[in-house]
Order: structure tokens, then C-alpha cells, then sequence
């Protein structure tokens, strides 16, 4: 990460990111975010009490000291967020995004450094952009899906699919499993989502038959049997994120769904709509079965108890949903 642990940054926000990392367990890119639009307005606020007529982005904030990160009013942030959008012509997702960065790093300088006696971004009052509605497929083309992927000879793809569908996992979580991270005994399998989080996922009967299906063959390939990875590519190999989306691309297109701006992630909105529509679901159950890591919404569901997740796994439509293609 070229703005981790930079000399370029005050000591501060480099221990801000230390603690985003190791306490909050944040992701390297969401880590690497933060920095950016933090370090952007470290830069503002300096350049805006100096005499300096050099560009934004070439100010030197390596030396800035709590004195000065004290004297920073929500005044400054409005400015530093309408210089965004006027001088920098970010969009409102982007401004958002900022705005979310600034306060994670003023929470930080009030609540854990102590720098800060108060959090000026409490008096923020930056509303989040409209959201379109995720894509996502209806119960029909799920099935037209998975039975055109059930014609093919490839029952590594449709074991892909039918996870995809079925659990509501995400693409990192699906090249990341091993096969000893699947419970047959228990019907379950554990991956490792966002900011390395172990979560558990419950298998429910389409899912336990896809993957015997493409273990049986797997084992067959004895160049591949060194190899930890569930998923391999035709190099014995861990399969890649891009592979994947590529067998999904091409599934989508072999059943007539192209154009509809299906992607693996769009997959994951469609099991967690089926499973809300059909599997009874609640919107709390989602978020803990789709591994969110929002600390706010994880607070509100954590006393969920393991049968309701696993609950929301049976009753998705797709659970009973078995290959015919013949031996």
C-alpha cells in the first residue's frame, strides 16, 4: 500500500491506520481509501492557513502537529467537501465517501487517540446519495441459469453457480475455500470475508449435491490433488477472480440473460433477494448470513442465533435444486 505507514504522513495518521487495521480489522483498500481522502484533506486544511501557492495535493503535511488537527471546525470540513466538489468535481458518491472517512478519523481522534476533546463531524449533516436498487435475478432466470450451466460438461461451474445462488457469498470468498474448510459432517463450510472475518456458512441440500458432484471428479485429477483450493483452473491452481467472473459471464450469456448487468456480485443480491422473498429471511438474518461488516448493523444483529441463519439457507427456493444431468 504506497500510503501505509508513509513517511509522508504525520505520525498520526499513520497510528489512525495501524488501529483501522489491526483493532477494526478493516480491508487494505478500505484502509487505503481512508488515507487517501484523509491525507487530501489534511493537505486542504494546511494549505488553507499558509502562504503556499503550490497545488493541493503537493502540500507537505508530514510535519502537522495535534495543535493544528485542534483547531479543525466542521466549518472546515463544509469547505474541504465543497472544494471537493467545485475544484475537484467529485460526484456525491465520491463526496459521501469522504465525508464517511473524516468521521471514522475524528471518531478515532476523539474516542481512542484523546487528541481531540470533541468530534466536529458530529455536526455534519451530509445526507448519503441515492442508491439504485441492486440487480439481481428473479426465482426463473435463477433456474434457467442453473439448468443451462447443468447441460454443460463442467460440474466445477456449476458448483460455482449453485454456491453463488445459494449462499449469497462474495467472489473473494468463494476462490478463497479449501477443501478442509467444508464440514460434510455438519453441512457447512467456512469462509473468510472482508478484513479477514470467519464466517460460517450452512449448506443446504443443492449445495451439499453440487459439491460431491465436483469432488468426485476433482478427485479424479491427480495433478491437483497437492492443491488445497476447492475451485482449481486447468493449471491445477487455485482458480483466479477473473476465471470466475468469466464462467459467469459466459453462463449468463448461454442463458439468454446477457444485457441484464448480472455480475457475481449481482448474484449475491440475487440469493439474498430469493432468500428474502421466499425463505422467510428476516433483513436482520441477511446481514449476518451475507457477513456485512458494518460495525453499526453488526451490533444490532449479533444475538441471532446460528438456527435462524441456517433457517434462511433451507428456505432459499433454490435448496432442493438438483443436477439431471445423468451419470
Amino acid at each position: 500500500m504506497k500510503y501505509y505507514n508513509s513517511p509522508e504522513n504525520p505520525e498520526f495518521l499513520n497510528s489512525y491506520m495501524v488501529h483501522q487495521k489491526v483493532v477494526k480489522m478493516l480491508a487494505e483498500r478500505t484502509i487505503e481509501e481512508y488515507c487517501l481522502d484523509i491525507r487530501l484533506f489534511l493537505k486542504y486544511i494546511r494549505s488553507q492557513s499558509s502562504a503556499s501557492t503550490c497545488p493541493v495535493e503537493e502540500v507537505d503535511i508530514s510535519d502537522m502537529t495535534e495543535e493544528e488537527l485542534r483547531k479543525i471546525s466542521v466549518s472546515d470540513i463544509y469547505n474541504f467537501l465543497f472544494y471537493a466538489a467545485d475544484d475537484r468535481k467529485n460526484n456525491q458518491y465520491s463526496r459521501y465517501r469522504k465525508t464517511s472517512s473524516l468521521r471514522s478519523f475524528f471518531k478515532y481522534l476523539n474516542k481512542v487517540a484523546h487528541i481531540r476533546d470533541d468530534d466536529p463531524s458530529n455536526d455534519l449533516d451530509v445526507r448519503s446519495p441515492k442508491v439504485d436498487k441492486p440487480k439481481f435475478l428473479s426465482l426463473d432466470e435463477s433456474m434457467r441459469l442453473l439448468r443451462t450451466a447443468d447441460s454443460t460438461d463442467s460440474r466445477r461451474d456449476y458448483c460455482i453457480l449453485t454456491l453463488f445462488l445459494n449462499c449469497g457469498m462474495r467472489l473473494s470468498e468463494l476462490v478463497g475455500i479449501n477443501i478442509s474448510d467444508i464440514d460434510f459432517t455438519e453441512n457447512r463450510l467456512m469462509v473468510t470475508g472482508k478484513g479477514s472475518k470467519k464466517r460460517m456458512i450452512y449448506l443446504n441440500a443443492a449445495c451439499i449435491d453440487a459439491l460431491n458432484r465436483y469432488l468426485d471428479v476433482r478427485r479424479e485429477n491427480e495433478k491437483a490433488q497437492d492443491e488445497p483450493a476447492l475451485f482449481v483452473s486447468q493449471m491445477n491452481r487455485r482458480i483466479s477472480r477473473r476465471r470466475v467472473q468469466q464462467i459467469v459471464e459466459n453462463s449468463i450469456k448461454d442463458a439468454g440473460l446477457d444485457g441484464k448487468g448480472i455480475t457475481t456480485h449481482k448474484l449475491r443480491h440475487t440469493a439474498a433477494t430469493l432468500m428474502y422473498q421466499y425463505g422467510a429471511a428476516d433483513v436482520l438474518t441477511l446481514k449476518k448470513l451475507l457477513g456485512h461488516e458494518s460495525i453499526a448493523t453488526t451490533e444490532i444483529y449479533t444475538h441471532l442465533n446460528d438456527e435462524n441463519v441456517r433457517n434462511a439457507f433451507e428456505g432459499n427456493p433454490l435448496a432442493d435444486v438438483k443436477s439431471e444431468s445423468k451419470e
